[in-house]
């Protein structure tokens, strides 16, 4: 059985240490996503997210892995926070919206060297979804089923949209990031 299927049933089962368990599991991940996008704000969307999942664990039908699910609530807190952050009346399309555009934070913390700091830049720069697909799949690894399921979509839908974003990021940088240098990136900011 998947380790965080075990847990989180321990867990609806009142073993609080399994819970406790699951989410130190995925805490750096989620760290790892937020800061890239809101900076300060990473503790306070990572604990709403936290909390979302408690109050819904009943719910979770593990249809999908924990993983795909907890980066689900993550997504819809993250789009959450930056909606709200927004003057009132105006509308975001996060398929066309950067982060840049919307959170203005240090330049990185991540960056120590010039070309890690150029593709975390280009990063910022794409469209949001395209930067979170990017970072989940490089960065956390979920393929295209899991992908399909955060982004509630199919898993061929994400394939194009993989293109597109690596396509995106080619003429941000003027050259082709290697799955190895996205991979690389991951690495340095402490995945």
């Amino acid at each position: 059985m998947d380790p965080d299927l075990e847990l989180l049933k321990r867990w609806r089962d009142g073993d609080r240490a399994a819970g406790e368990a699951l989410f130190s599991r995925h805490f750096p991940s989620l760290c790892r996503f937020f800061a890239t996008k809101c900076g300060a704000d990473a503790d306070d969307l990572i604990q709403r997210t936290m909390l979302a999942c408690v109050a819904a664990r009943d719910q979770f039908r593990a249809e999908s892995t924990f993983r795909t699910y907890l980066f689900t609530v993550a997504r819809n807190e993250l789009y959450r926070f930056l909606r709200k952050s927004q003057r009132e009346g105006d509308r975001l399309d996060f398929s066309v919206t950067s982060i840049a555009q919307l959170v203005s934070t240090p330049a990185t913390r991540l960056a120590r060297d010039a070309d890690r700091r150029r593709l975390q830049e280009a990063m910022r720069e794409l469209p949001l979804e395209l930067q979170t697909l990017l970072e989940l799949h490089y960065w956390e690894e979920l393929d295209a089923a899991g992908l399909a399921e955060v982004f509630e979509t199919t898993p061929g839908n994400i394939r194009v949209r993989l293109h597109r974003a690596r396509h995106a990021l080619r003429e941000r940088l003027g050259e082709d990031p290697s799955d190895a240098e996205l991979q690389a990136l991951a690495g340095e900011s402490g995945g």
